[in-house]
């Protein structure tokens, strides 16, 4: 990888766009439209086919109607990610925004209209169910099948399911919009330039603080005049998660969250008491970063700071070249993969005004390839993310066989690719790094990642059940409220090594996760602490293990979360794993500590 301090703001991503007109055969909106008149076809034929007659079908019979539902989610879905992915490059563009609502108003209906299938699957009782999932015409729909009586106890009515779902694109899904677009017009001044949100953060990975603090000012700044409207949208959500969760009988803000992750509440309980128990791992990291600052102690501003001793630049073409020939060095069958993401018009890298911030890949459908999304600045930040998301890239790719039932895993592991594949260039970056400076540069970032990743995602879900209880039992929360849960679950992470500023205080009000998948935060620390512990294996076996995570890709979700582990070696029912896992963690410090030694940092 080629580095240059520089402070040309050019990073050669700039015409790096997606075609995302191959999902409609080219044929844009028109297209899209076309695909949904398919699937309502489809569904209708189903419908008129099939409803009422689950209970006494055959096998053969309920094979043959899941794969006609499987075409026409296909063909729904098509039109639905071709929507969200043209509004995400230009959230103000008011023609996006009308594709976007009138395709969720659309599939809405869709769901609606089929929302007797699953009702009729779960009103079969358990011995013939059992039966039915071992049968050979249903093995290919097993998993799916399975999953499925998880939510038994939690259905309504045909008709309040009916609601429900022909309700949704002007219930949740309309205040995630919004908060999108609310989100993507922030904008950040500093020295006179106004930039995107985005922009503005990544300036906090500077290495003059001076510099850190300006943008970390700007940022504040730019989060106050619309914190009352992103608060009122969380307070919106907050509610109607609560008056869902009430009406389907679930005991606890997250626990249909983690049934959907296919984990119990006791199982996810586990892993934040885990991580929370060594809040002492980061303390030591941001205690020993302070001394190689030169302060006595961290702001939140110099958390994400980094340690070289000039700004690093990776031009696009750079930071290409070094994640392909990272999965090359592991599997020439992804870098081969990966060469098509980059050459064939399936990234879309730049910054630009009124794109959405942040980083991430759709999977689309299985019978398609996926996207990377990102927002490039050409930080070395930014070369973890291109590997990142390519590893979610190659995992939906690789998947595409399981079909769209089972072409995604639950979101518990859906971070060990792209986790797996950010080691795999951090670990040749590191081989091929001499210099002691720049050494303990590169394993400060490593460690840095795994407590964003790891103890930071858990923090945050601390932050998510502090304001889901507060909702639940007090009320509205203010501004204040909000702010007061943050500054608390954030100073229990950082203990007495970080102080927690007054601006940092709002902080809470961009990130959307919160918004638009409550409860997903904690599933990056699991997938962190198991992506460890796969790569952990293939140190240990080298070659050899490389058939067995291509297999573990290639299976997708089509097997329970234990079973997919089992594939790489790791037992995730052992109530140890995760303390092996942050065992990792502690080494990684300790080999950071050891290089800030020999670099004469400390």
């Amino acid at each position: 990888m080629t580095a240059t301090e520089t402070n040309d703001p050019a990073t050669g991503a700039e015409d790096v766009a997606w075609d995302i007109e191959t999902l409609v055969d080219g044929k844009g909106t028109e297209g899209a439209l076309a695909l949904l008149d398919r699937a309502d076809e489809m569904a209708a034929a189903l419908t008129a086919a099939a409803k009422g007659k689950l209970a006494d079908a055959s096998a053969a019979e309920i094979a043959a109607w899941l794969e006609t539902q499987a075409d026409l989610l296909e063909a729904a879905h098509r039109a639905a990610n071709y929507a969200s992915l043209r509004f995400a490059t230009d959230v103000a563009d008011p023609a996006n925004g009308a594709l976007m609502a009138q395709i969720q108003e659309r599939t809405a209906q869709l769901s609606a209209e089929l929302v007797w299938f699953e009702l009729e699957w779960l009103a079969i009782d358990e011995a013939r169910a059992t039966e039915l999932v071992h049968t050979a015409e249903l093995a290919s729909h097993r998993h799916h099948l399975e999953t499925a009586r998880l939510r038994l106890p939690h259905v309504l009515s045909e008709a309040e399911e009916k609601l429900l779902a022909n309700k949704a694109p002007t219930g949740r899904s309309a205040w995630v919009r919004l908060f999108t677009e609310l989100t993507s017009a922030i904008r950040v001044e500093i020295d006179g330039d106004e930039m995107p949100l985005d922009a503005g953060l990544s300036r906090l990975m500077h290495p003059d603080r001076a510099v850190r603090k300006t943008a970390a000012d700007a940022v504040t700044a730019g989060l106050e005049p619309g914190l009352r409207n992103r608060a009122f949208v969380f307070n919106t959500l907050l509610a109607e998660k609560s008056t869902e969760d009430r009406l389907r009988n679930y005991p606890t803000w997250i626990t249909a969250w983690n049934q959907g992750n296919e984990a119990t509440d006791a199982s996810v309980d586990a892993l934040v008491e885990a991580v929370v128990g060594r809040y002492d791992l980061p303390q030591r990291w941001y205690a020993l970063k302070a001394k190689v600052l030169g302060v006595d102690r961290l702001a939140d501003y110099d958390r994400g700071s980094s340690v070289a001793e000039t700004n690093v630049h990776v031009p696009w073409n750079d930071a290409k070249a070094t994640v392909r020939d990272a999965y090359a060095s592991f599997s020439p069958e992804l870098a081969d993969i990966v060469d098509r993401f980059y050459d064939e018009g399936w990234i879309d890298a730049p910054v630009r005004d009124n794109k959405r911030g942040g980083a991430f890949c759709a999977y689309t459908v299985p019978n398609h390839h996926p996207y990377v999304f990102l927002n490039y600045t050409a930080t070395p930040g930014d070369v973890l993310t291109l590997a990142h998301e390519l590893g979610h890239a190659l995992h939906g790719y690789l998947s595409r066989p399981q079909g769209i039932f089972h072409q995604s895993t639950p979101l518990t592991l859906a971070e060990t690719a792209s986790v797996f594949g950010e080691t795999v260039t951090f670990e040749r970056l590191l081989d091929q790094t001499d210099d002691p400076a720049d050494r303990f540069a590169l394993l400060a970032q490593q460690v840095e990642g795994n407590i964003a990743t790891v103890f930071r995602q858990v923090a945050m879900n601390r932050f998510e059940d502090a304001v889901h209880t507060h909702r639940r039992e007090i009320g509205e929360l203010s501004t204040d409220d909000f702010a007061d849960h943050w500054s608390r679950t954030q100073t229990d992470l950082f203990g007495d090594t970080v102080e927690v500023t007054e601006g940092y205080r709002t902080w809470w009000s961009y990130i959307p996760h919160f918004i638009g998948t409550p409860g997903y935060v904690y599933a990056y620390a699991y997938g962190q602490l198991l992506a460890l512990s796969v790569y952990a294996q293939y140190e240990a076996q080298g070659a050899a293990f490389v058939p067995s995570y291509l297999e573990l890709l290639g299976a997708g979700g089509s097997q329970w979360p234990e079973e997919l582990g089992a594939i790489v070696g790791c037992d995730l029912a052992d109530p140890a794993f995760w303390s092996a896992g942050l065992d990792i963690v502690d080494t990684q410090i300790a080999r950071a500590e050891a290089a800030a030694e020999a670099a004469g940092r400390v």
